[in-house]
């Protein structure tokens, strides 16, 4: 039997993401600002079955269905996309899960990480913005923040995060701990930082996980690191 031809992979994988819907499932996402209602473990079976393809990843995202667009960030190659491409898709992106599959499985696995995150740091859009501070966050974290001006990022969020827009904070607050947490010179005026503002010190947290509140953040993970 021939391979289907693209279009038919598009239909044929868009009819297999209906059939998992489940209203529960959508029901949760909802609540975080999506609006797809399946289980991602079946979503990522979906994904591995298609393999890597980058024309039916593009057409999965053309169809701006999120659950299509999440299956199209697992099958696309990152590589081959341009800054611009991805900076289009970021403003695109306006749904929570599509937004940080977005950055995490293509933008930061391509080349063009570093020229986009100073891009969408000076971005008017606070969304757009956000997807910066994701970036300069995962910098940190790796170990990759070589040149960049720790002094100003905190000075920054002080400034502005306790205003910030909900995404926007977030990732603010996501790069303060991570500066709190890899550089012990800095990491009193992030705690100081954190404890001033108070941003998401009373954020729902479950069992056995982690406060994003900063300064709970910080503590426990350079804890963590010191056992």
């Amino acid at each position: 039997m021939s391979e289907p031809q693209t279009d038919d992979r598009v239909a044929s994988t868009l009819e297999e993401l209906a059939q998992l819907e489940d209203p529960k499932a959508r029901a949760i996402n909802e609540r975080h600002g999506n609006d797809y209602g399946v289980n991602l473990t079946k979503l990522r079976a979906v994904a591995k079955a298609l393999k890597r393809d980058p024309e039916l990843a593009r057409q999965l995202w053309a169809t701006d269905d999120t659950a299509a667009r999440l299956v199209a960030l697992l099958i696309c190659k990152p590589k081959e996309f341009t800054a611009d491409e991805l900076d289009t898709m970021l403003r695109e992106a306006r749904t929570p899960k599509v937004h940080d599959w977005l950055i995490g499985y293509v933008v930061t696995k391509g080349p063009h990480m570093e020229a986009l995150r100073e891009r969408w740091m000076r971005d008017t859009d606070p969304v757009v913005a956000s997807a910066g501070w994701a970036l300069t966050a995962h910098r940190i974290a790796k170990g990759t923040d070589d040149g960049l001006d720790h002094d100003a990022l905190l000075s920054t969020i002080e400034s502005q995060m306790s205003t910030a827009h909900d995404r926007l904070q977030w990732e603010m607050n996501t790069t303060l701990a991570q500066i709190g947490i890899a550089h012990p010179q800095f990491r009193d005026r992030a705690l100081a930082i954190g404890e001033r503002l108070e941003v998401l010190k009373d954020y729902p947290t479950a069992p056995g996980c982690t406060s994003p509140f900063a300064p709970i953040w910080i503590s426990e993970m350079v804890k963590r690191a010191e056992a």
